[in-house]
């Protein structure tokens, strides 16, 4: 099943790079050369996100992915209005992974992958707040025992696979979703029993 969580407060217009702080942040050629795995078929993941969340401008949706890129679980929320800064965005992606997932901190090897999709205002280009972003991922992956993966941006123009340089018009941050019959996303069937279908259970209760 697939979760959403919102906050209340309201979204961010925009953050001056000045604000953000240059210890926690990613530049493209640092997070192009962490061995990111690349998505089999972005499109598919980034339409099926688009289409069980709706993220408008602000709104970041982490989803964990199995090793057969199913979706296993998803969360969204929106961005604080608060200078950009990855130890935040770190706790605020952890926080939503451990609502809806358990950690894998067990396993000698990372089997689960984490995506990150933010909707932002503004061009495909990478931000400094995008660079936050991607230092808040691969820092919330590390703790909750999870491969980071690709950080992609959704705008006005779009979606962007940064550091890959895939992309595509649709879906962007004004088109409707689609029907999940059309995004192809895979269905998540719960499983009955078992720690993890009690942890879906109690995110679902609240």
């Amino acid at each position: 099943m697939t979760f959403g969580f919102a906050s209340s407060s309201a979204a961010s217009l925009s953050t001056p790079a000045s604000a953000v702080s240059a210890s926690r942040l990613l530049e493209p050629a640092e997070w192009a050369s962490a061995g990111i795995p690349l998505l089999r078929n972005p499109r598919e993941v980034v339409s099926g996100l688009h289409a069980r969340h709706r993220p408008k401008p602000s709104t970041a949706v982490v989803a964990v992915l199995d090793p057969d890129e199913r979706l296993c679980a998803s969360a969204s929320f929106t961005r604080r209005p608060a200078p950009a800064d990855g130890w935040m965005f770190r706790n605020a992606l952890l926080a939503q992974l451990r609502r809806v997932i358990p950690h894998d901190l067990r396993r000698r090897t990372p089997v689960r992958t984490a995506v990150l999709l933010y909707c932002r205002e503004g061009d495909a280009r990478w931000t400094e707040e995008d660079g936050a972003w991607m230092w808040g991922l691969r820092d919330a992956c590390t703790l909750h025992g999870l491969r980071c993966g690709a950080y992609i941006t959704l705008t006005h123009d779009g979606w962007q696979v940064l550091g890959e340089g895939r992309g595509g018009r649709r879906p962007n941050a004004d088109s409707p979703p689609e029907p999940f019959a059309l995004s192809e996303t895979p269905t998540l069937v719960p499983r009955t029993g078992g720690p993890v279908s009690e942890v879906l259970r109690r995110a679902a209760a609240r």
